[in-house]
């Protein structure tokens, strides 16, 4: 097992991530331990319920089951949240825990930050995406007509249970989504300003199969190395007024892609990946990159067989990204590569921005 902390000083906020390949059946009890008598509910994905009902064992009523999919992370579904979470009478000293993706976390995250005015919650992610990214640093959301994660608060959780057992049953595709936001990393790595050279491109070109095949040992090494890189920046920039906005490398764009086909057609993943290619061809045109580090990029994202998205309507995709959380009245804030393993953020008006 291996215990990371993160560290928000200036929120004076700690809390660890445990990263394990335990037997599943001990999760409930490892969680027990932690929260101790305190009462709680649990939010969980409809699809894990299924596969893992019998082995979690947790109490029928005190579980809420989530339908799959992005479209579900809305203001219905968190109204349900919250009055389930009141039937239980769960009080500020209880618990709220989250076991599923990045789509139950940020729900059961935004519900646990307003319930009570913020009661503890538990992360306790399954999909290579919420294992690498989303159940750590504290966004949680949930998605209007508008436009993705719009409606939401910074809230930490108490601790995150990361059992790589999970990804086992995880399908091709959702586990090729977590992978999006796992190249994120490597392109944003020496801009996480970590004090521990990770070598994360090196690390996924030389284990490209070795991912692929899903082999435990080294998605548990993956799973460390892309929370490392989360924490540094989280313990600098907790509300993103700052360096945490590299995070969204690859994401400004990728947004409007999932909500053009209203989230339905192509993964989160699949979505940031286009969005990083857009952001190096970008780049490269306007001179913050040379050909050879774009073609690098390229070469290693073309390693995982993403899907093709193809290009949409330029008017529709502007309008979409107008209301991006990073945009002011005439501008977007785009995250551009610029060097090896490095991106920063540049203000550009929208008429510059050339699809």
């Amino acid at each position: 097992m291996c215990k990371l902390e993160v560290n928000i000083k200036s929120a004076q906020k700690n809390y660890p991530i445990f990263i394990n390949n335990h037997d599943i059946e001990k999760l409930k009890d490892e969680i027990f331990d932690y929260i101790g008598d305190k009462n709680f509910v649990v939010i969980i994905s409809r699809e894990v319920y299924k596969l893992y009902s019998n082995i979690l064992k947790f109490p029928k009523e005190k579980i809420f089951i989530l339908k799959d999919g992005e479209k579900e992370k809305n203001i219905k579904n968190y109204a349900k949240i919250l009055d389930f979470t009141l039937k239980n009478h769960l009080t500020r000293e209880d618990a709220i825990i989250a076991i599923g993706g990045g789509v139950v976390g940020d729900l059961a995250g935004f519900a646990a930050s307003t319930y009570m005015r913020g009661i503890n919650y538990i992360q306790v992610p399954t999909t290579l995406l919420a294992c690498t990214d989303s159940s750590v640093g504290g966004k949680t959301a949930i998605n209007t007509s508008y436009g993705k994660n719009l409606v939401g608060s910074f809230y930490q959780p108490n601790s995150v249970f990361i059992n790589v057992n999970f990804l086992k049953t995880l399908d091709e595709r959702q586990f090729k989504s977590g992978l999006g936001e796992v190249i994120k990393y490597g392109f944003i790595e020496k801009s996480c300003l970590c004090n521990e050279e990770l070598n994360l491109m090196n690390f996924l070109n030389e284990n490209a199969q070795k991912i692929l095949d899903c082999d435990i040992l080294t998605l548990a090494d993956l799973i460390k190395i892309c929370i490392k890189l989360k924490i540094s920046v989280v313990n600098q920039d907790e509300k993103e007024k700052g360096l945490r906005k590299i995070l969204n490398y690859g994401h400004t764009y990728g947004h409007a892609i999932e909500k053009i086909t209203n989230y339905r057609k192509y993964t989160h993943g699949e979505c940031v990946i286009c969005g990083i290619l857009f952001a190096l061809n970008f780049a490269f045109k306007n001179g913050k990159i040379d050909k050879e580090y774009k073609f690098l990029c390229e070469d290693l994202v073309s390693k995982f067989n993403f899907p093709k998205i193809p290009q949409f309507d330029t008017n529709k995709i502007l309008n979409i990204m107008k209301t991006d959380k990073k945009a002011g009245n005439n501008y977007i804030t785009l995250i551009l590569p610029t060097d090896y393993a490095k991106v920063e953020p540049f203000k550009y008006n929208f008429d510059q921005i050339n699809l």
